[in-house]
């Protein structure tokens, strides 16, 4: 048995029994969030899509970042390899009834985001640097009043999504390309590890500033492509809605999609997509400089919906589409390797672009993989700057992570999503449970802020003198 083997044979043992646990925490936990917050997902909808969308210039300065620009650093986070690959993974493991679960979990994880995120800015700091930092080595220290244990959570997030996100990444991203040229995987592993090299090397508000500008349109792009496939095989359209309705709840056998594989795969793929719950949009979210700690709540809450119920939706429905009219579903089994960007690419090239899919798609992977590349590593470098300041330290980091984009371009698909999820259900437990611990301050303020709102207040104002514990907080002690 060779080395990899080994550790695929380890890590699915424990990948099976860690995400039932997970499933309580994320799960559980976020319907108590929606209760708590009486629905803001969806009570709320309207001020977190004026928050999100009209607020460019607010909070922008010469060091520290605006709450769009902030908004759009997350998205490019959540917008990536999830969105393509992670769809078509969801759909042959789980089956097309994952999709219907996806969007129930985007619902409960848009509270979820809502909280972790309002958290994130209340006890975030502002350093020497000039920026704010925050997140859940943050909340954990200034919240709990727990050091050790939050610099073991800044070390679980650089591990989690610096290395093992990133290698998902940059595996998919691989795995398209080589489909596309019919090149050796080594030859764009080269290629992609020394494009990552060159990302790297820059600070957050650089990379605020190309987020700004690719995320938006490589999401549209990409949209507008899977409307046209949708509208050119417009008839079906229901037949595909039908069934995504009727393998949620296991009435159908598809490639042993029963109920539980359904959720479990929707929850898996949906996680890693939206990151709901999971501890990394807070680092972002906590870089924003706004007046309130609500409105970056709310932003990310809408972040979570567009992620899952509009990027993966599209996504889903170019892959049913394929299916459906290529042959029976039930009938139909997907070969478990193209369980990612190739069966997209398949999809894409028979239902719209014929031989030019695979190479448009082989783009669209690289585009993603670069804008999450950027996000993961300024969630890592937050962290490792909680940790140390030593410049060292920085150095060993994106000599780390360089080399394991070129090592997870190279190893099986297989293993490279399983030690993404392994490390994303540990995360979901951890924040999750600390959440938990602290929520009663995001709700706090986000009574806080529509109080104001009701009171006529425009631009509503945080003061941590209005909590009942403002322990551990920095940035709120007044008007800023």
């Amino acid at each position: 048995m060779s080395f990899v083997e080994i550790i695929d044979s380890a890590n699915s043992f424990v990948n099976t029994y860690v995400w039932y646990i997970a499933f309580v925490f994320i799960i559980g936990i976020g319907l108590y969030f929606t209760v708590r917050t009486k629905f803001v997902q969806i009570n709320r909808l309207d001020e977190a899509c004026k928050l999100a969308f009209t607020g460019l210039k607010e909070g922008s300065g010469k060091h520290t970042i605006s709450s769009f620009q902030a908004f759009c650093v997350s998205m490019g986070a959540r917008i990536g390899v999830g969105n393509i690959a992670g769809v078509a993974a969801a759909i042959v493991y789980g089956g097309p009834g994952a999709i219907f679960w996806m969007w129930i979990f985007a619902f409960i994880g848009a509270a979820t985001s809502f909280v972790e995120c309002t958290i994130g800015q209340i006890y975030k700091e502002k350093k020497e640097d000039g920026q704010y930092h925050g997140g859940p080595a943050f909340y954990i220290r200034n919240g709990l009043g727990k050091p050790t244990f939050a610099k073991f959570i800044a070390l679980l997030i650089i591990f989690t999504y610096g290395f093992m996100f990133i290698g998902v990444q940059a595996n998919n991203a691989t795995a398209a390309f080589s489909t596309a040229f019919g090149t050796d995987v080594i030859v764009f592993a080269v290629i992609l590890t020394i494009v990552a090299a060159a990302i790297i090397f820059g600070g957050i508000t650089r990379v605020a500033k190309a987020s700004t500008v690719i995320v938006p349109i490589m999401a549209m792009i990409w949209l507008l492509l899977a409307l046209l496939i949708t509208l050119t095989h417009f008839t079906q359209v229901s037949l595909v809605i039908e069934t995504i309705f009727a393998y949620a709840f296991g009435v159908q056998s598809f490639v042993g999609g029963t109920l539980g594989a359904a959720v479990m795969w929707g929850l898996k793929r949906g996680v890693f997509s939206n990151e709901a719950g999971i501890g990394s949009i807070p680092n972002v979210a906590s870089s924003a400089d706004v007046k309130h700690p609500v409105k970056q709540g709310l932003i990310q809450s809408v972040g979570v919906l567009i992620d899952t119920l509009v990027v993966c939706s599209a996504t889903a429905f170019v892959i049913l589409i394929y299916l459906n009219t290529t042959t029976n579903y039930v009938d139909y089994v997907i070969p478990t390797t193209m369980g990612g960007a190739p069966l997209v690419q398949e999809a894409v090239s028979y239902t719209f672009l014929g031989w030019l899919g695979p190479y448009l798609i082989a783009i669209f992977m690289f585009v993603f993989a670069f804008s999450s590349l950027i996000s993961y590593y300024s969630m890592s470098e937050t962290n490792l700057r909680f940790i140390t300041d030593k410049k060292m330290a920085f150095t060993i980091l994106r000599g780390v992570i360089v080399l394991m984009v070129f090592l997870s371009s190279i190893i099986p698909m297989s293993l490279a999503w399983d030690l993404a999820d392994t490390f994303q259900a540990l995360m979901g437990i951890f924040n999750m449970g600390v959440l938990l611990l602290l929520s009663k301050h995001a709700f706090h303020a986000l009574n806080d802020y529509f109080d104001q709102k009701d009171e006529g207040i425009e631009e509503p104002v945080f003061n941590a003198a209005s909590m009942s514990d403002k322990t551990g907080v920095t940035c709120w002690n007044k008007s800023e």
